[in-house]
């Protein structure tokens, strides 16, 4: 989900999370290691066929 930024999180323990850029990614899937910001977690991996030769 993109939404524009700046925006401030607060997380259910009480502290926040900031980000200062003008469009911001959050994670849906909950996947992402860096929670709420999305970090693209929820792409499929696919090998490289190339590779496999």
């Amino acid at each position: 989900m993109l939404i524009e930024g700046p925006v401030e999180f607060r997380h259910e323990d009480g502290t926040t999370t900031r980000s200062d850029r003008p469009v911001v990614a959050l994670c849906t899937c909950r996947r992402s290691k860096h929670f709420p910001f999305c970090d693209t977690s929820h792409r499929p991996r696919r090998r490289d066929s190339r590779r496999d030769s």
